[in-house]
């Protein structure tokens, strides 16, 4: 995408607003709500400077400014439109609560998208406020923040703003704006909705943007749409294999909530896996397990679907011809998760080169950690010293025959047991956000104290570092577990 960095504001935001130069069917102008006596609950430092903003600047001016009372002159706030489907049903939607402020340049003219969410209602509220309550943005900035460090690619926070108001859900709750960063909010619902409004050129609009903004390299291509649609498809394939290297479960993969560059977005009832089991749901709203630990990676095969119906009419006028094409390219999705996801779980356990056993050694493992009930992330930290392992687990002869071909395995590779200890603590956290650690600090911060919030983050920020104190690798009880739940936050 070629442009001039524009020149930046006092706070070092350098705006530019390209996607508001499309067809203006993809979105509506939409100012944010002016708070009367807003706060800063939590700023990212250093997120602000990577970005080359003024970061000691924002932080002394309180971030009123982005508390719609003085939006940057060179903003122009829009929200956007997509559609999606929701748990299988099919609706148009768009930024009910989200404005997009602009997208700002860095000085090596990098491109982020810089969104407030919570920042009232919009022409896509359906008659919502358009609100956020703090908890559910401080726990976004908390998760993000945590996925980036555990190196999966991610939207991420630079506030939680404290609007000074009070929002109303079951309960009267504190209101707050995220200002979330990301390489953009195209979604698959996005060409969703350009598809589904039956205007070509608008759809073709979309699709040219969106390879020169994210993959310019596709605009000398014989066919550049299907660059796209294989692209998309293999991003989607590692992300998700990277959740299901850590346990992470998104808890509503609509797909309106996937982005196409391939970043996790939209941390709404997420959580992290305990207890190993494939059917984990903790979403109060997934009644039906669609969304579950296991089921992801066909969701994530299912939403991409719905991404190439939407790319027909640009990958080949003649629609068969179209689906043979998507088909293919469709086709390799399973092959590129199963690779990457494979070759994530082999370092997990220590193993450098590939041999065509090793599926069947990490399946038992998980076979047996879901018969035992073993937590995921510790199994794996302990595999070496099994003395800290569930003690069912351990005491079942199939484990120990597992381990047994295990180090055998490990013994027809050429590195050291070191160099297996040091890849394993590489690739296995020792902190991840707990859930049950996530919640006391949501509720310490809702009774304003913001101190076990930081405490926690810090520890986040180093996931394979063994923390101070203990009590952060501590996994919950089961029974707690079992009935934990978490909500969407709207």
């Amino acid at each position: 995408m070629n442009f001039t960095r524009p020149t930046p504001d006092p706070y070092g935001f350098s705006f530019d607003n390209s996607y508001s130069k499309l067809p203006d069917v993809l979105f509506t102008r939409a100012n944010p709500k002016s708070f009367k006596n807003p706060s800063l609950a939590v700023f990212n430092k250093s997120l602000a400077r990577s970005l080359d903003l003024n970061s000691d600047e924002l932080e002394a001016d309180n971030w009123a400014s982005f508390a719609g009372r003085s939006i940057p002159e060179t903003a122009y706030p829009i929200a956007q439109a997509y559609a999606g489907h929701q748990f299988g049903g099919f609706a148009n939607l768009g930024d009910g609560r989200a404005v997009l402020l602009g997208e700002h340049i860095t000085f090596n003219q990098d491109r982020v998208d810089i969104q407030l969410k919570g920042a009232g209602p919009t022409p896509y509220s359906r008659s919502g406020d358009g609100l956020a309550a703090s908890g559910p943005m401080l726990r976004e900035y908390l998760m993000s923040e945590a996925m980036y460090a555990l190196g999966v690619p991610t939207t991420r926070s630079l506030a939680v703003m404290l609007t000074g108001e009070t929002v109303y859900r079951a309960e009267p709750l504190e209101g707050a704006v995220l200002t979330r960063v990301a390489a953009s909010h195209i979604r698959v619902g996005t060409f969703q909705y350009a598809a589904s409004i039956k205007q070509p050129k608008v759809l073709k609009a979309l699709a040219d943007y969106t390879i020169s903004r994210h993959f310019p390299a596709f605009v000398t291509h014989l066919n550049p749409y299907i660059s796209l649609l294989k692209a998309v498809i293999d991003n989607q394939a590692k992300l998700i294999a990277k959740w299901m290297q850590i346990g992470f479960i998104h808890g509503v993969m609509n797909t309106d909530n996937m982005s196409v560059f391939g970043e996790t977005i939209d941390y709404g009832p997420c959580a992290f896996m305990n207890t190993y089991n494939p059917k984990t749901v903790f979403s109060s709203i997934d009644q039906q397990g669609r969304y579950a630990f296991g089921n992801q990676p066909m969701i994530g095969e299912w939403n991409l679907t719905r991404f190439a119906e939407s790319l027909l009419p640009l990958l080949n006028e003649n629609q068969p011809e179209a689906i043979r094409i998507a088909g293919e390219c469709l086709d390799e999705y399973q092959h590129t998760f199963r690779n990457n996801w494979l070759a994530a779980m082999r370092k997990k356990i220590g193993i450098f080169n590939a041999e065509p056993s090793d599926l069947s050694l990490v399946e038992d493992l998980l076979m047996l950690m879901y018969k035992h009930q073993a937590d995921y992330t510790s199994t794996f930290i302990y595999l070496l010293n099994p003395s800290q392992l569930n003690e069912q687990l351990i005491d079942d002869g199939a484990f120990k025959n597992w381990s047994a071909k295990w180090r055998e395995r490990l013994s027809r590779q050429a590195q050291t047991m070191q160099e297996v200890q040091s890849l394993m603590l590489s690739h296995n956290p020792l902190v991840i956000p707990r859930n049950h650690l996530v919640e006391q600090v949501l509720d310490h911060a809702s009774q304003g104290n913001m101190q076990p919030f930081h405490d926690f983050l810090k520890v986040l920020l180093s996931p394979y570092t063994p923390p101070e104190d203990e009590k952060y690798m501590l996994a919950p009880d089961l029974k707690e577990d079992a009935r934990y739940r978490t909500f969407c936050g709207t």
